[in-house]
């Protein structure tokens, strides 16, 4: 006996992926394994339902169906195939959408970039960096940068789910669309995930970059100088005591080069002096 599946949630359960795994049924309130005759044919359906590309292969399963599915391959959904209330055995699915679509960012550390209506602008002369990241989903891979203004490709390994691509100097070859792919061989396959492009324009500088740099040192030391005055500068009383201080050691100053001076002249010469005053 056969009837039209009513409207359910699928899943794929036990890969580690949201793309593969063996395929279950929201049914009656409880999540049910789905089984089969013709594998590919339904598979091909779930992946499609999934958002998860086309089918890459298909394992039997070690648990019996909670119900049968038939499927001609060409629906779009699982609620659209027939359901038989024969058991049968269940089975994994991997499609080929196994990987979770990877990030990619850019940023500086001279203060470079600025947002544009088209995309992110850099500068001229800076340094930039590009970075491809994924969610924890698989261990190890590896990351292609790719740029359509050059066929030079950069390639790193991926290092807690990153790859940073440093770029020392911004110029007009560096301006284009960039993209991450991410690789990496799971359940005995090689499967890849492509992140949006990142669309770069270069645009002149408004300074050159040593001419901020200095400018930038200079304010540091402008900030250091006015917080040390500001945190030592005397009140008006300390301002008195220190213009006394100032005049009494003027005082004894002149007093010791007097004394060294009558020290220095013979006894003719200082009785003379004393004669003449």
């Amino acid at each position: 006996m056969r009837d039209n599946i009513e409207p359910d949630d699928v899943r794929l359960v036990g890969g580690g992926s949201r793309c593969a795994g063996g395929v279950e049924r929201y049914d009656q309130g409880e999540w049910r394994t789905v089984g089969a005759r013709d594998w590919e044919d339904v598979a091909a359906v779930v992946c499609r339902q999934m958002g998860c590309g086309s089918t890459v292969s298909v394992l039997p399963g070690n648990t019996t169906g909670g119900f049968e599915v038939y499927c001609s391959g060409s629906e779009s959904v699982l609620r659209e195939c027939s359901r038989i209330y024969d058991l049968y055995s269940g089975f994994t699915v991997i499609c080929s959408d196994l990987l979770v679509q990877p990030d990619i960012s850019l940023t500086d550390s001279m203060g470079g970039v600025s947002r544009g209506h088209q995309g992110p602008e850099m500068f001229r002369g800076y340094s930039f960096t590009i970075t491809c990241s994924n969610q924890p989903q698989y261990p190890g891979g590896s990351f292609l940068l790719t740029f359509t203004g050059s066929k030079i490709s950069q390639t790193q390994p991926a290092v807690n789910h990153s790859a940073a691509f440093l770029f020392p100097a911004a110029d007009d070859s560096h301006q284009g669309n960039y993209s991450c792919v991410y690789d990496n061989h799971v359940f005995s396959h090689n499967f890849s995930s492509e992140s949006e492009l990142l669309s770069l324009t270069i645009t002149a500088s408004p300074l050159p970059a040593f001419i901020i740099r200095h400018v930038v040192v200079v304010l540091i030391l402008l900030t250091a100088i006015t917080t040390s005055y500001l945190y030592y500068k005397p009140t008006r009383r300390q301002k008195r005591v220190n213009r006394v201080s100032s005049m009494d050691l003027y005082a004894n100053a002149m007093e010791m080069v007097s004394l060294s001076s009558r020290a220095e002249a013979g006894p003719g010469e200082e009785r003379a002096a004393q004669g003449t005053e």
